[in-house]
């Protein structure tokens, strides 16, 4: 886990140029990385589900703060101020009747977060086929299955999304 962290930290500064053209880095970044082996594939749902819920609120939290500042001039302090102790229902208002943004309009990729799976893709690519016979040979579409990372913005918290993936907690996989 520390070579992923440390890899990602590192491409992460080589490629930012590539993203941000006219906006300097403006300090280095840091990222950790953990690996936690769970007791039951229950516990690790869990988790999981409650790393979504913490993204749900996070999210929320900051598409509020935000507008506070850019569309309504509040400071940071100020904004960090009008949102303390708020309930989600608070923070869903003020979004609503102050800026007119319904956060369940919001895309899934801010409410839900990013999910990765092990999915597998199909891949047409064009070979060059030659009998042992021929002088020049064939191109043909060849379709060949690879497993590939895939990103996905659904809710992982219900039933639903571990019934259209069991292979995720198979033994074997």
């Amino acid at each position: 886990m520390t070579h992923v962290a440390s890899q990602f930290a590192s491409s992460y500064v080589f490629y930012w140029r590539d993203y941000f053209e006219d906006q300097p880095l403006l300090y280095p970044p840091g990222f950790d990385g953990r690996v936690v082996v769970y007791p039951s594939n229950q516990t690790l749902k869990d988790y999981l589900s409650w790393r979504q819920a913490d993204c749900h609120i996070n999210n929320l939290y900051n598409t509020v703060f935000w507008a506070l500042i850019q569309q309504s001039g509040l400071t940071p302090v100020q904004a960090q101020g009008r949102l303390q102790g708020t309930l989600a229902a608070d923070k869903n208002e003020i979004l609503f009747s102050e800026f007119n943004i319904n956060y369940n309009n919001e895309l899934p990729m801010y409410r839900k977060g990013t999910v990765l799976i092990w999915q597998k893709v199909d891949e047409v690519m064009t070979k060059e086929i030659k009998l042992p016979t021929e002088m020049e040979g064939k191109k043909m579409a060849v379709t060949r299955t690879r497993t590939k990372p895939v990103p996905l913005h659904c809710d992982i918290i219900g039933d639903a999304f571990w019934k259209e993936h069991p292979e995720i907690l198979d033994e074997d996989s």
